[in-house]
């Protein structure tokens, strides 16, 4: 099961008790379905849990059965249909429209004053007409209806609900969506979706701590290759000295530095000052080898 799905089946157990929580839930189940027109009233689902959701639903918020329902086994899709006209009318009418009347569908705010119809009309238009990515792919939450009023009004419900998300018109569709982590979140939370919202939460933190552990790698990988590249201008010098045969003349603390690097190429500086007798910080034995590499540089010495 994909992580919206996952996601749906988890609002879906949010229990059906007030009948205005239930006619606002229903209302944008209506307005992100299939099909809401005088014609008839048509939602397609692929979620099991949203398919057992709807018959409650719509008893609870019109008294009233759908004509259409799929079988208990239906598989894939299952598609939910009124097609009586007293039914379809009831349904308009409980929203403050007339079937007949109605060219173009808005929503009715007069129908969602109270702050839980408003929430739970916001949970019925993602159930319907909402996706939401795996975060672990990446961050995009949307819902999309076919009407172009509702695309626009539900602005101001978010808005009043503390987001703000982007719309744009795909095809003959319109989309309001997030992008941000954490708004889609506080948005599934507040639908009541918490444990959707934790996955998004923990794999947030685990790409950061990745994100981290990868710069960190980075990082060592960068010194370590300095480091080396340091150590090889080192040996050079050491040998170029030797050629000239200057380094039995250096002073005894410049050819035990030489004996040690070339002795131990690969150690770090603050490993190879421990093995100087007596042993020296790192910034004295860092001065010695460059020391060791300013006189190889010295042709003058020669």
């Amino acid at each position: 099961m994909s992580f919206s799905q996952t996601t749906k089946a988890e609002l879906c157990r949010a229990p059906v008790s007030r009948r205005s929580s239930a006619q606002a839930e229903a209302y944008g189940v209506l307005l992100y379905g299939n099909l809401f027109s005088a014609e008839g009233i048509r939602i397609v689902t692929e979620s099991v849990a949203l398919s057992r959701r709807l018959p409650v639903l719509f008893r609870k918020a019109f008294q009233l059965s759908f004509d259409i329902i799929p079988p208990e086994d239906a598989e894939g899709k299952r598609m939910f249909a009124v097609t009586d006209r007293e039914k379809i009318g009831l349904i308009f009418r409980t929203f403050g429209a007339e079937p007949e009347q109605t060219l173009a569908h808005s929503i009715n705010f007069g129908v969602l004053e109270e702050a839980p119809c408003r929430t739970a009309f916001l949970r019925g238009a993602f159930l319907a007409g909402g996706s939401v990515t795996d975060p672990r792919k990446r961050y995009h939450l949307e819902l999309v209806t076919a009407h172009y009023n509702v695309g626009r009004s539900i602005l101001p419900l978010f808005a009043e609900a503390g987001f703000y998300p982007k719309n744009i018109t795909r095809k003959a569709n319109y989309v309001t969506y997030f992008k941000q982590s954490q708004s889609i979140e506080e948005f599934l939370t507040l639908i009541g979706a918490p444990l959707a919202a934790m996955e998004i939460m923990n794999a947030q933190a685990e790409r950061n701590l990745l994100g981290s552990i990868n710069r960190k790698v980075n990082c060592d990988a960068a010194n370590l290759d300095k480091t080396v590249d340091a150590a090889q201008a080192q040996i050079e010098a050491i040998h170029k000295l030797r050629q000239r045969a200057q380094l039995s003349n250096l002073p005894e603390k410049l050819r035990q530095t030489a004996a040690l690097r070339l002795e131990n190429p690969e150690l770090a500086l603050s490993q190879l000052a421990e093995l100087c007798d007596p042993p020296v910080t790192k910034s004295a034995l860092n001065h010695r080898l460059r020391k060791l590499v300013e006189l190889a540089r010295d042709k003058s010495a020669t």
